[in-house]
């Protein structure tokens, strides 16, 4: 099984907006996509803890409120609710969620119940605590641990030996460690740039993959 990174299918889509997502279930892939919770506490769509890079504006999503946030647009381009991008998958198409802040309790069980209905999600995160914490309140959710090129091979089979975690997200380094490679659990590897690389890999690999 293969996901589309933040939804970019190819070069026209952007990265985590709702086109992007849609075109990439069109395609009968599920996506990966990564959330911030604003002031008042709606989850969004969005890699970035601030909107310097994409709307040239230095403040953070988690000091905005959803509705100012709403306002805020880059050639049409929205913020989308998580809400949203999971009424589009209409429960068909996986949908992996990279938490990228340390949530505390009120915000993992509030992401719990937003996406109770919603079968195919998965929660994913490089702050390891999210993911131990949203086991806390939920043994039976779909989660994995992430993991950058700078992880130790050694940390990545210690957190492997546990049962709960059904996922590990690895670096695309990793796709020629034969240690890694024999770890008895479902690894998905990212980012997979290019087609070439896609081809190469994805026979034997879940990918994470984007531009194809």
């Amino acid at each position: 099984m293969h996901i589309i990174h933040r939804g970019i299918v190819n070069k026209s889509y952007k990265e985590n907006c709702l086109e992007s997502f849609r075109a990439s279930f069109k395609k009968r892939f599920g996506i990966e996509t990564d959330i911030h919770s604003t002031k008042d506490k709606r989850f969004v769509c969005f890699h970035d803890f601030t909107l310097k890079r994409i709307f040239k504006i230095s403040k953070s999503i988690k000091n905005i409120n959803y509705e100012d946030l709403k306002k805020i647009k880059n050639k049409n381009f929205q913020i989308p609710p998580l809400k949203e991008v999971l009424k589009i998958s209409k429960k068909k198409f996986p949908i992996f969620i990279e938490i990228k802040p340390l949530f505390n309790k009120e915000l993992l069980s509030n992401l719990i119940k937003e996406t109770r209905s919603f079968k195919k999600c998965t929660f994913i995160s490089f702050k390891h605590e999210n993911i131990y914490n949203l086991l806390k309140l939920n043994s039976k959710l779909s989660v994995g641990l992430s993991f950058s090129n700078k992880s130790s091979i050694k940390s990545i089979l210690k957190s492997s030996l546990n049962k709960k975690i059904k996922y590990l997200i690895l670096d695309k380094k990793f796709l020629n460690s034969r240690r890694i490679q024999i770890i008895n659990k479902e690894k998905y590897y990212y980012t997979i740039k290019n087609k070439k690389e896609f081809l190469k890999y994805e026979k034997d690999n879940n990918l994470i993959f984007e531009n194809l």
